[in-house]
């Protein structure tokens, strides 16, 4: 009798509160979004959503690799910033050789790639060969990456040439069955991200380094590498989504990408991803921008409580859910 019900038993489980307590703090934002402003669930709001929400869930993907290997990356805002300036001069500076067409764009995409790999690469490199700490190496070059874009800058604004900017405009506004590209590019990156994560030795690698890097480089995982790569590739995506931010604005300044690596780490872990490594799931992470996101269109579309006080609520949101994952490890 026993070996006949124990199976069937474990069919009916319900998955767990880490699971299920994104999803429905997501459906519960949702449903007092729709009571409080009866806009909130149109189209042209949800798809406003979506698209402020791709900078940061294009960045947070990154963020989810190098949490789950142990890493943290503070820079990422100040990254984006420096980014877009430099971005923004090479593309201004071509333009009398090249003209306005798909080449210069072309050239300013390969500068915000480049850009962001060899600043990941820097992170990284500093981080597993060096054996400085991820906090300081990332503080520290939050700092230099502000204060770079703020020179460049000269303390005011880099501003796209403006038949340029005109012409970049529909990578961010344009896109594909009413779809804008940034959408479409976020979605991109989730669902290559969740397959390597879930189901590609590289994913398996960064969950094993993050739990126990000596138990992984027994178990012939390369710990250093695998760090690196995971700061490259958030790099990389660091380029991407200022490739589909700068479209947006067509300008760059000391404030760009302000508190973008907190709302980064803090959508990486409301997601479920484990602070000090060791688990991560990028859906997850996809639900936590999104929870984010809505916090803060909420916000914007009601007067119940100033939205200045954004970055204040993510805040208090990344203390309780690492007050929560603790409980719930102490719990086991």
């Amino acid at each position: 009798m026993t070996d006949v019900t124990t199976p069937h038993t474990k069919s009916l489980r319900m998955p767990s509160m880490s699971v299920l307590g994104p999803i429905i703090a997501l459906v519960v934002l949702l449903l007092i979004g729709a009571l409080m402003n009866s806009n909130f669930l149109s189209a042209a709001n949800i798809t406003n959503v979506l698209a402020r929400s791709a900078f940061i869930g294009i960045i947070a993907v990154g963020m989810t690799f190098v949490i789950t290997a142990g890493g943290l990356d503070l820079s990422v805002g100040s990254m984006a910033a420096f980014i877009a300036g430099l971005m923004i001069l090479v593309m201004n500076a071509a333009l009398p050789s090249l003209g306005i067409g798909v080449p210069i764009i072309l050239l300013g995409m390969l500068t915000a790639i480049v850009a962001g790999l060899l600043a990941g690469l820097l992170n990284g490199f500093l981080i597993t060969t060096l054996g400085i700490e991820a906090f300081i190496v990332t503080l520290g070059s939050m700092g230099i990456y502000r204060s770079l874009v703020t020179w460049l800058a000269d303390g005011g604004t880099l501003s796209l040439d403006f038949g340029l900017r005109t012409f970049y405009r529909p990578v961010y506004f344009d896109g594909i069955l009413g779809i804008s590209w940034p959408i479409i590019v976020f979605a991109l990156v989730v669902i290559i991200g969740e397959i390597i994560m879930s189901r590609s030795v590289y994913g398996r690698h960064c969950a094993a380094t993050g739990s126990n890097e000596n138990v992984a480089h027994y178990s012939n995982v390369n710990v250093k590498r695998t760090r690196l790569i995971s700061y490259a590739a958030l790099g990389i995506l660091v380029g991407v989504a200022t490739i589909m931010y700068v479209p947006r604005l067509g300008s760059a300044s000391a404030s760009t990408g302000v508190l973008w690596e907190l709302e980064a780490i803090a959508a990486v872990i409301i997601g479920g991803t484990v602070l000090k490594g060791g688990f991560g799931r990028v859906w997850g992470t996809v639900i936590g921008v999104l929870i984010l996101s809505l916090i803060g269109n909420i916000l914007n579309l009601t007067d119940f409580v100033s939205p200045y006080l954004n970055g204040a609520i993510q805040g208090i949101i990344i203390i309780l859910a690492v007050i929560l994952q603790r409980e719930r490890k102490t719990a086991l």
